[in-house]
């Protein structure tokens, strides 16, 4: 099995990781789940966390061939405009986006200049779909549950998972976000779990569960089998969906839902400045 160079970068704000993950029989390189720093308090972005991505990959003089996103997250902004326009490459989500941009088009009343086909990106991935970074082949599994568009790249012994799966003492993603659904998350998690043993799977976001004292970005499909608290071997159905239906009926709504969500939608670009030439961001009260 092809064992891809996987390197992380870690924004500590967001409790998220992103990735550079390289063929090594060449330069190819994709980069997954970028994010752009944002200041919600004072309504600034900044790019340093995708400047360390970018200075990595010149370092390295790497060639990037796609900057994918595993879902439209709610709790960072995605960098991937800027890494398109600075470092070339292809954007890729899942093909569910539409479904993603149809709810949260009329959240936000985003008007007719607001496509609702993910003509945003670059590709849209169905399952089953494999992409080439150089020598690497990857593939796709469609993983929705906690949106409708979540997908898995599994690229060699390598699967990224998003926020389908966290850390074994942590557990799964919510399902509570509109387009989510815990039945339908148990039976995309079987899928990841369904992955050869040693498959190594890194984890989009980690938020250090008590008693452990670091971060943890990568975990295995045996670990999770073994010991994740809501999905491991010994749990049914029945049981993750009660447990799951339970823990999110007692979450706040993350703390970057409404730009991240605004802004992701539309492949990381900002919605269109308005007649006097400034950018805005909506607060919808009281609809979510």
């Amino acid at each position: 099995m092809q064992q891809p160079m996987v390197n992380h970068f870690f924004d500590e704000p967001t409790n998220t990781f992103s990735y550079v993950v390289q063929d090594p029989g060449s330069s190819a390189c994709a980069i997954l789940d970028s994010v752009l720093d944002f200041d919600y308090a004072a309504g600034k972005t900044d790019v340093r966390s995708a400047d360390d991505i970018i200075d990595y990959i010149k370092t390295n003089e790497l060639k990037v061939e796609w900057i994918l996103e595993t879902h439209v997250h709610a709790d960072h902004l995605s960098a991937a405009p800027y890494l398109h326009e600075t470092l070339g490459g292809k954007t890729g989500i899942g093909k569910k986006i539409i479904d993603v941009q149809e709810i949260f088009g009329k959240a936000f009343n985003a008007g007719t200049e607001f496509a609702r086909d993910g003509s945003q990106f670059d590709h849209l991935f169905e399952e089953g779909d494999t992409f080439q970074i150089g020598g690497l082949e990857g593939r796709v599994l469609h993983t929705p549950g906690h949106t409708p568009a979540c997908l898995t790249y599994v690229i060699g012994d390598a699967a990224f998972v998003g926020d389908t799966l966290f850390a074994p003492d942590a557990g799964t993603a919510r399902c509570d976000f509109p387009g989510g659904d815990a039945h339908t998350l148990y039976q995309s998690v079987q899928k990841v779990l369904a992955l050869p043993d040693q498959t190594r799977i890194f984890l989009c976001h980690d938020y250090m569960a008590p008693g452990r004292d670091e971060f943890m970005h990568e975990t295995s499909v045996a670990e999770q089998r073994a010991n994740n608290i809501h999905v491991r071997d010994d749990m049914t159905e029945e049981d993750f969906v009660k447990l799951r239906t339970e823990r999110d009926a007692t979450l706040d709504m993350p703390r970057l839902i409404l730009p991240s969500v605004q802004v992701n939608m539309r492949a990381g670009e900002m919605p269109p400045a308005e007649d006097n030439g400034q950018i805005y961001l909506k607060v919808p009260i009281n609809r979510f």
